[in-house]
């Protein structure tokens, strides 16, 4: 009697652990599904490359079913809800992945293993040849745990060098997914290492980024028969099995690493198979696990503990996460229950306001929606361009590294950058107007400081040319065709780096407004076509008023650097003047009257300069005046025929370049390259804020009324796609009815539970009692 209400008693309490665990599994589907906010107890099983992961899989489970070998052999994720059922002979599988179905469908051990095998082969074709979305498989067999293990693809450890950029490539993408998945904080991570040094933390590297004190982290290390070999001394083995806890910098789970062997040879009937049965492979798991103790009680000379016993085997490490997981479950009971009530409120008023859409799709009430929203979202435009913090700067700001990256750098003809470090707000994350405004301000710092590049003799002789009526040479004309020519090569390449810069800015605003307007409850959810009709006429909108605007600076530079004019080119010429001053001075004790032929030059060419400010700066045309006559008040020797002779000589009929010539041409060069400069930066920068930016706030509006207004006239349907979005609705309300009706069952399940775990909790005290009564 006593033995069957015992008996009784276990299958009671076996049921309701079936019972939680169906449970949670059925939660864990659930947020995989519909990608709900929640996540259910699980392992997840992370290791490098040939670490042996899906083999300790498999002996975990007590079956093969995995394509297991050398390379990548895991592409996605495995996740494998595990229950015991002792009357399972063999493994039953359901798969609820299959061909992206929500149904599970019932499938053998060996088209499973087929399923697998061509996903991995079908991602090893593609791009990026690993997928994060998981494979979910449900098993009972008499030889299963009740676990959920998640079998994540092999970390990389590629080797550095430029042909190995591809593997590199991979070994990111395939760290990206993993550490993904241990974000959940629900998640066990059982951490495998395959090495006999513990200071060498290869996977824990990885794991401890996400886990840095390994507080839910079970380590493992695997392959430990073809370790033992490797010791040659007791205390070697001893530091193996425990090592100090600096060494493994953390608290695991469980206070010591597991240690693990897998017997090689897969299951089947082949003649590569080694084990006929999956029996076989569950007793040669027990026999490896036999064999491993009683090599490492010869090599220590002693027999082992129980402590040190409990954590050698598959069989220990299975019974130590089956509990462990067991537990999480109890103690998650209260936890879930809240969770799922929050889940059911959002997803009725998702279904309410479904509902809502489907009962105002009619023409009038279409109009006003795109209208309203074509009114908020230039709203939000224009809030940007103001200024706001509503959008996160982690999110959509962006650094000036990251913004010369996606809009282009201000390069100039010698191919150098700008540093970064001079530019105000340099490493700030910056959207919207702020954006604009640093980018206008890189572009002043960058243009303002260029100088005239260098001038070669031969540039100064082929410029001189032949008249059209003599061939004498006139140096003002030289000089300006030099300095427009230069300045047009410096500067035109400027002003389509800044367009396309402000352009990359304004076409960023069309995101975070979308943000903001999802932020705020004003988005149009399911209106595809509508929304992408805004974002194509804002685009367009973009595109064309800043070519526009390029076009008419383009017109201003063109005219700029065609014809001077010198009271525009010539900005600074109190610094000609100096700079001519202290050359004349050089000049003048030179034998052999280069100085006066310099003088008379800048006379000729520059009259209308100097004569400008006769009456500002009378002491600089007194020397001016005695460089062009090349005498002073104590010698006048010289006549004024020979005086005549000699400028002619070197301004018209002599072409040898003469130094006194070369720095003149130089110095008229310098001031027109530099007025152009000065007048080019003020135009451009007026021109963007006037035709690119003030045409977002004053035309755009009426454009984008216009745009949707003809639209609205012409044919609905092509602007809100009626059709389509009465049947796109009509299926996210049949989804959002399927998800309701699932978390509701949930809630139901977990509420007995969790009343069926109190009331045992309660009986379980009461006991003690009533035995001494």
């Amino acid at each position: 009697m006593e033995r069957d209400e015992e008996a009784d008693g276990v299958n009671s309490q076996m049921e309701r652990q079936w019972r939680l665990y169906e449970a949670y599994n059925e939660l864990h589907g659930l947020a995989q599904e519909f990608e709900t906010p929640f996540d259910a107890p699980a392992v997840l099983v992370v290791g490098h490359q040939t670490d042996g992961k899906s083999a300790l899989v498999e002996a975990l489970m007590g079956f093969q079913f995995n394509h297991v070998g050398g390379g990548t052999k895991t592409r996605r994720p495995i996740t494998l809800h595990m229950k015991y059922d002792p009357d399972c002979e063999a493994p039953l599988c359901h798969l609820l992945s299959y061909s992206d179905s929500i149904v599970p469908r019932e499938m053998s051990l060996q088209e499973i293993q087929a399923y697998i095998e061509a996903e991995n082969m079908r991602l090893e074709r593609e791009p990026c040849q690993f997928s994060a979305k998981e494979i979910i498989i449900r098993v009972e067999y008499k030889y299963c745990p009740n676990l959920t293990i998640i079998d994540t693809p092999g970390l990389v450890a590629p080797a550095p060098g430029r042909k190995n950029r591809a593997l590199q490539s991979q070994a990111r993408a395939v760290e990206s997914l993993v550490r993904a998945k241990m974000q959940h904080k629900e998640f066990i991570i059982l951490c495998l290492e395959d090495c006999s040094d513990w200071s060498n933390a290869t996977t824990r590297r990885v794991v401890m980024q996400i886990d840095p004190e390994l507080s839910r982290t079970v380590i493992v290390s695997t392959k430990l028969d073809t370790k033992i070999p490797q010791f040659a001394r007791s205390s070697d083995v001893e530091v193996f099995l425990s090592p100090p806890a600096c060494t493994l910098d953390g608290f695991i789970l469980g206070d010591s690493p597991f240690f693990t062997s897998v017997p090689s040879g897969r299951v089947g009937l082949g003649p590569d198979s080694v084990y006929r049965s999956n029996d076989e492979f569950k007793q040669a798991i027990s026999l490896r696990e036999m064999e491993d103790i009683a090599s490492l009680e010869e090599k220590l000379g002693r027999l082992l503990s129980e402590q040190e016993r409990s954590r050698i085997g598959v069989s220990k490490l299975r019974l130590f996460l089956e509990e462990l997981l067991q537990k999480r479950y109890m103690d998650s009971v209260p936890l879930i229950i809240p969770l799922l009530e929050k889940e059911y409120r959002g997803t009725t008023r998702k279904l309410s306001d479904i509902n809502r859409e489907l009962s105002t799709l009619d023409e009038a009430k279409l109009k006003e929606k795109g209208r309203t929203f074509r009114d908020l979202f230039l709203t939000k435009l224009s809030l940007l361009l103001k200024g706001t913090v509503v959008a996160p700067p982690e999110k959509f700001g962006e650094t000036l590294q990251d913004e010369r990256a996606n809009g282009g750098a201000f390069v100039g003809t010698d191919g150098l950058q700008f540093p970064q470090k001079l530019i105000p707000n340099a490493g700030m994350r910056l959207y919207g107007g702020a954006q604009y405004h640093r980018a206008m301000a890189e572009f002043r710092f960058v243009v303002g400081g260029i100088k005239c590049p260098p001038i070669t003799r031969e540039e100064i002789v082929n410029a001189c040319g032949v008249e059209d009526i003599h061939d004498g040479t006139n140096y003002s004309r030289t000089a300006c065709v030099i300095a427009v020519a230069k300045a047009r090569d410096t500067f035109e390449p400027f002003l389509h780096q800044l367009g396309c810069r402000l352009l990359h800015i304004l076409k960023r605003l069309l995101p975070i407004s979308v943000y903001l307007l999802q932020k705020d409850g004003e988005y149009l959810s399911g209106h595809e076509v509508f929304l992408r009709r805004v974002a194509l006429a804002f685009n367009n909108f973009s595109e064309s008023t800043e070519r526009e605007c390029r076009e008419k600076c383009m017109e201003d530079l063109m005219s700029t650097t065609r014809y001077v004019t010198w009271s525009l080119h010539n900005k600074n010429r109190a610094g000609l003047r100096q700079f001519l001053d202290s050359f004349g001075g050089t000049e003048q004790s030179a034998a052999n009257g280069n100085s006066i032929s310099a003088g008379l030059v800048q006379e000729s060419s520059l009259g209308p300069v100097v004569n400008d400010k006769q009456d500002i700066k009378p002491k600089a045309d007194v020397k001016l005046s005695h460089l062009a006559s090349g005498i002073d008040s104590t010698t006048c020797a010289q006549t004024t025929e020979t005086r005549l002779a000699d400028l002619l000589d070197n301004t018209l009929w002599n072409r040898r370049l003469a130094p006194s010539s070369e720095r003149i041409v130089y110095a008229l060069v310098q001031q027109i390259f530099h007025g152009i400069r000065e007048y080019f930066l003020a135009s451009t920068e007026l021109k963007f804020n006037c035709f690119l930016l003030m045409p977002v706030v004053d035309k755009l509006p009426a454009l984008l009324r216009e745009d949707l207004e003809s639209a609205f006239e012409d044919e609905l349907d092509n602007v809100f796609d009626i059709t389509n979005l009465q049947h796109s609705l009509g299926e996210r309300k049949r989804d959002t009815e399927i998800e309701l009706k699932r978390i509701q069952r949930l809630k139901e399940k977990f509420r007995q539970i969790h009343e069926q775990l109190s009331l045992h909790q309660v009986m379980s005290k009461l006991s003690p009692v009533s035995v001494s009564h």
